[in-house]
């Protein structure tokens, strides 16, 4: 029996480096789960790009922690990384499937710029460095959920709280999600509420496509914001 739209739930996730909340609702707006989890252990580097990838090349090599590394190093140790977070990432998804009752279906992230196509080009371009390291946490966590068959949706910061309000029919999306805070206590601040607002908007974005889809369709499609 094929399971309907109104019957999965959406995840939306506000990462910070290898550290993300994730927020699972229902359509209509109910809160199945809220956790905050890490991609990788203490034993890894949470910024290789940005921390080590710089020393590399010569960048911030007066701040405390700073350390001589070379840059074939430096690539191994993102490589490395990465590899981890895949790891955490599956992990993290499997956690949050097995504890949610509702089948998820759907997922949203934040979008992510355009970055050079290799891991040395990335450390070496100025501009690239700085965010590398929260695509590359990004990509973990998409992958992932297209390895369980969820739909990986790509959220606009600017625009999602926009968007979430109009998943739900509503001219004040910020009051619905401090009244879904209360209902569930602290911790409920910025980051979880921007999750929220990106599982919401990507329910209707999964209603969408379902009336789009023929009866048969059962093809993966990530979706642009």
């Amino acid at each position: 029996m094929t399971t309907r739209v109104q019957d999965t739930a959406a995840v939306g996730v506000a990462e910070n480096g290898n550290s993300a909340v994730l927020v699972t609702v229902a359509p209509g707006g109910t809160l199945l789960d809220r956790r905050t989890v890490d991609l990788t252990g203490p034993e890894f580097p949470t910024h290789p790009h940005h921390h080590e990838g710089s020393w590399a090349v010569g960048r911030y090599l007066n701040t405390p922690g700073a350390r001589a590394i070379s840059l074939a190093d430096a690539v191994l140790l993102v490589e490395r990384v990465r590899e981890a977070a895949m790891h955490g990432a599956r992990e993290v998804l499997d956690a949050l499937a097995t504890a949610v009752a509702t089948p998820i279906a759907d997922i949203a992230l934040r979008i992510c710029p355009t970055l050079p196509p290799t891991i040395e080009d990335r450390i070496k371009d100025n501009r690239a460095q700085t965010f590398a390291d929260t695509v590359m946490y990004r990509e973990a966590l998409a992958a992932a959920a297209e390895a369980r068959g969820w739909t990986v949706h790509w959220y606009d910061r600017e625009r999602v709280f926009g968007d979430a309000a109009t998943a739900l029919g509503r001219e004040d999306i910020d009051a619905f999600l401090s009244a879904l805070g209360r209902s569930v206590g602290p911790p409920w601040q910025a980051k979880h509420k921007l999750a929220a607002a990106a599982a919401l908007a990507a329910t209707v974005r999964a209603e969408s496509r379902a009336l789009k889809a023929p009866p048969t369709a059962s093809r993966v499609t990530k979706t642009l914001p």
